[in-house]
């Protein structure tokens, strides 16, 4: 399987440490992406483990025409390099349209593909071209196998800096599942594979204008995924969740973290995985 490299230091694949890939679900402001990203930066230092900060400048399939949705493109990209000059970590973001490809790209070191736009080629190819890691979350409706065509139209552009990111699926309304053979098949397909531990225990629409979900089941469901071979997780996280203006329902506490990647550390290594050199 092929390794990605994200930034100047952080490797993903078979046999590299545990890439946790963190921060708020959407920019809420400077200094508080600033704070999130400096006490990850410090837990994961402190475990070994390597750190990319992510947040979204907007979130545009909220469930609701009066959800925030973010700062928006220019200012939120502002805050992103912000946060990847004063904390000195790679950062990931997720576009929208094919059109936000390049000023991201001037400012991130990850390209993210929302789940319900896993198929959108044009988005995919424009994503490619700007020669950044690309990663790709399934879509709730898609099957893992499939993704092998997502990751076709960007390698299609000389872009083979590719990773798939499980989120769940589709079970009945409101309500999502996750299958962890879909992890293996999709390592299957060659590239790194991260595990979506925020949006897998959504429950999409459940509150009629907002989403809900069960944060205490997200690293329960982390640990599974990195038991059957993840090589990243992707964990949404605030210091008060139940104040955050996104997923409230979701995120994992700040202050759990340590716990949570500690527990996660631990089980990449009986895996095979170890740390990041001291």
């Amino acid at each position: 399987m092929g390794e990605v490299r994200i930034g100047e230091s952080v490797l993903v694949g078979d046999g590299q440490p545990l890439v946790v890939v963190a921060g708020p679900c959407v920019i809420e402001g400077k200094r508080l992406c600033v704070g999130i990203a400096r006490r990850l930066l410090e837990i994961c230092s402190g475990l070994g483990l390597p750190y990319v900060f992510k947040a979204s400048f907007d979130k545009a399939n909220r469930t609701s025409i009066g959800s925030f949705r973010g700062p928006g493109l220019r200012a939120g990209l502002d805050v992103l390099a912000h946060v990847r000059r004063e904390v000195g970590v790679p950062v990931l973001t997720d576009i929208h349209w094919p059109d936000q490809a390049e000023p991201a790209a001037e400012v991130v070191d990850v390209l993210q593909i929302p789940a319900f736009l896993c198929r959108q080629t044009d988005l995919l190819v424009a994503a490619a071209r700007t020669g950044l890691p690309v990663n790709i979350k399934k879509g709730q409706f898609m099957a893992p196998e499939d993704m092998g065509r997502a990751a076709e139209k960007v390698s299609s552009m000389g872009n083979n800096q590719i990773m798939f990111c499980e989120r769940g699926t589709s079970f009945g309304y409101h309500d999502l599942v996750v299958d962890m053979r879909s992890i293996v098949r999709m390592k299957d397909l060659g590239y790194p594979v991260l595990f979506d531990a925020t949006h897998a225990v959504q429950r999409p629409s459940q509150g009629g204008s907002v989403s809900g979900g069960d944060r205490q089941l997200g690293p329960i469901l982390a640990a599974a995924a990195v038991a059957v071979g993840a090589d990243g997780v992707f964990v949404e996280t605030h210091p008060d969740p139940a104040s955050a203006l996104s997923d409230a329902a979701t995120m994992v506490p700040l202050d759990d973290m340590p716990e949570v990647l500690e527990r996660l550390k631990k089980l990449a290594e009986l895996s095979g995985r170890g740390s990041c050199p001291g």
